[in-house]
């Protein structure tokens, strides 16, 4: 076989094996918990957004260092009073069936947001309102806030667009959440595949796409939900697993990183992680007790061998650095504080009997929950140990007499703001979600919160802040577990990995590269 031929037929070997990996390359991922839902207007935790992110596109987005970028919008214009936002929408802005975006879609798709009240509506409550946004020409959409609302900017990526004629096609009797509880119809890069609630999502690239894709991109992302050790290992051994959920024990990384495939992408983030404790039910309706809990907790252990993570001394992340209250000590375990704040509880003298939950199967959280029943129950408590399932918890959130005393909870920013992580938590018109299982209700942090929600002032944000803070530690609303060190076992060929302060927008696989 002469040169020239052997060459042909290599180039005719490669063409029957398929195209070079980098163009055809699928990113299996496990997650821990089921995809929710994936209606814009009705997500709410991180695997919702992981979904959204992909399959929908918002007027702007994150980056990794928290700032607000173009997306469907190419510009906008905020007034000099801050109470009008006007969006441009990029010219060649399509939604994934070829149909243009335009300023109609993003009018009907805040409207309908605003009726279902779910998910993202609570980011606007007060804020937006029925014919609040208005399409001043085909590529041009204005938002005219009811109220100063300082971290507007930062929402906005929250709201991914829909295409309304499609939509409406599939409206049915309830404004299409049937519809969009299977069916995806955004301008997102991927599609929707296939979706087994309980076991797994397949998304796949949109080549059409409007703003294209980069080098080495990723054609499929296929997600496994299992939080069970062994089986990811497993799947790793395999050659099936591409990259590991970030809630994995310190042994499954290491055994990832000991096969020779993987490395571990750390970052740190501004997640935090908490036992949330009901203050509404007894005994954690006692200031005393809860206070007790948290003297009790063995932060060094939990943050340096259960999971890895800095220090959290308040509820808000040291990330927000201009609006930490940085005089507030760090906590500390001292059972014997603990014991004399039993003692002062309406309590004291008999058995308490205390529950304390964690996400089923979740292992770094069940050995977190044992070692609380072990230090618990030198201070008299009688612990029952709760683990649900994630879509479970969810549903018993709802209620305070359903919410068990003590949760374990990982809330990081839903936008890049120190007001996400009080008023989605704290406030009480979030209350009866996942996020807010203190149940603080408390009408003086609610006004505090307004003050700084409505106020441009950076440096009076914060002296408010800062006086939130002070005031929840005070109320022990919870425990204050650490912030998380994001993990995840990556195959060397999967580059593009950066934590983002916005909920799940580190995963959008846009972002990401294969390169090998």
């Amino acid at each position: 076989m002469t040169k020239h031929r052997l060459l042909a037929a290599t180039a005719l070997s490669t063409l029957m094996l398929g195209a070079a990996p980098a163009m055809a390359v699928t990113v299996t991922m496990n997650t821990v918990q089921i995809f929710g839902t994936i209606d814009p207007a009705k997500i709410s935790d991180y695997t919702d957004y992981m979904a959204a992110v992909n399959l929908y596109d918002g007027l702007v987005t994150v980056d990794a260092a928290g700032n607000i970028i173009p997306e469907l919008a190419e510009s906008w214009t905020v007034s000099d009073d801050a109470k009008e936002v006007t969006y441009k929408l990029r010219d060649d802005a399509k939604f994934a069936d070829g149909s243009p975006v335009e300023a109609s879609d993003v009018v009907y798709t805040v409207e309908r947001l605003l009726r279902i009240n779910q998910g993202p509506a609570n980011l606007f409550a007060g804020v937006l309102t029925p014919g609040s946004v208005t399409a001043v020409d085909a590529k041009t959409v204005k938002f005219t806030l009811a109220k100063t609302f300082a971290p507007f900017l930062t929402t906005v990526p929250a709201i991914f667009i829909l295409n309304e004629e499609v939509v409406k096609a599939n409206e049915g009797a309830d404004d299409g959440q049937t519809y969009l509880a299977t069916n995806v119809a955004g301008a997102g890069a991927y599609s929707l595949k296939s979706w087994d609630r309980g076991s797994q999502m397949t998304i796949t690239r949109n080549a059409d796409y409007y703003k294209g894709f980069g080098a080495g991109p990723i054609n499929e992302v296929h997600w496994i939900i299992t939080n069970d050790e062994a089986t990811v290992r497993s799947l790793a051994a395999s050659g099936e697993l591409t990259m590991s959920s970030q809630f994995q024990s310190p042994d499954t990384y290491t055994a990832l990183e000991a096969m020779g495939r993987f490395v571990i992408a750390k970052e740190e983030t501004s997640t935090a992680f908490y036992l949330k404790l009901n203050s509404k039910a007894a005994p954690t309706d006692d200031v005393h007790i809860r206070k007790a809990i948290a003297l009790a907790t063995d932060y060094a252990t939990i943050r340096e061998v259960i999971s890895p993570g800095g220090v959290l001394s308040t509820p808000l992340p040291k990330a927000f650095a201009a609006f930490h209250a940085d005089d507030i000590p760090e906590p500390v375990y001292d059972l014997e504080a603990a014991k004399a704040e039993v003692a002062q509880s309406k309590y004291a003298g008999a058995p308490i009997p205390i529950t304390l939950a964690y996400v089923a199967g979740t292992k770094f959280e069940e050995e977190i929950s044992l070692l609380m029943q072990s230090n618990l129950e030198q201070l008299g408590f009688v612990v029952t140990q709760q683990a649900d399932p994630w879509n479970r918890i969810t549903e018993i959130a709802g209620k305070v007499e359903s919410t068990p005393n003590v949760n374990q909870i990982f809330f990081g920013p839903t936008y890049p703001s120190p007001d996400s992580m009080f008023f989605t938590q704290y406030h009480s018109e979030a209350a009866g979600t996942w996020a807010s299982m203190e149940w603080v209700q408390n009408p003086e942090i609610d006004a505090m919160i307004d003050e700084a929600r409505g106020t441009g002032d950076t440096a009076k944000q914060a002296e408010i802040y800062k006086a939130v803070q002070h005031k929840l530690v005070d109320l022990q609303s919870d425990v204050f577990l650490n912030t998380q060190t994001v993990q995840h076992a990556m195959d060397k060929c999967l580059t593009g990995f950066k934590a983002v302060p916005m909920m799940s927008f580190d995963y959008d696989f846009t972002r990401y590269s294969w390169t090998c």
